[in-house]
């Protein structure tokens, strides 16, 4: 007989989630999905790319900036030199917020459109 079965002659063993399903995808995963999904639609809206660095952190510095009030859901590092500029979303300050996955979408691209309106000096309703 072909192929390795297991040891109870039931047939043989493999891989319990394959091809890669929704089961596999982690929270942060999807959390890492859900802000490239934000940041491409503020760049279709603004009909360009950005032009920037994403990145998500766990938590924020313990050293907020003077600006911030309470805990950073984001935040925006301006380009420097010949480093573009960076938004980093912070993902269990933003993941509490939200009750329900919807919420987190919402939330995330809230946190992106707002950042990135901050850069480019323009109201955030103008990128959604």
């Amino acid at each position: 007989m072909g192929g390795r079965r297991d040891r109870h002659g039931r047939g043989p063993r493999g891989p319990l989630a394959w091809p890669p399903v929704p089961l596999m995808t982690t929270r942060r995963e999807r959390f890492d999905e859900l802000a490239l999904e934000a940041v491409e639609s503020v760049e279709r809206i603004l009909s360009h790319e950005l032009g920037i660095e994403l990145a998500v952190e766990e938590v924020p510095p313990s050293d907020p900036a003077p600006w911030e009030h309470g805990v950073p859901l984001g935040r925006l590092f301006p380009a420097e030199r010949s480093m573009p500029a960076r938004l980093v979303l912070y993902r269990r300050p933003i993941v509490q917020r939200a009750q329900e996955p919807e919420e987190l979408a919402a939330l995330v691209s809230e946190v992106v459109t707002e950042q990135v309106a901050r850069m480019l000096g323009r109201d955030p309703d103008d990128l959604r």
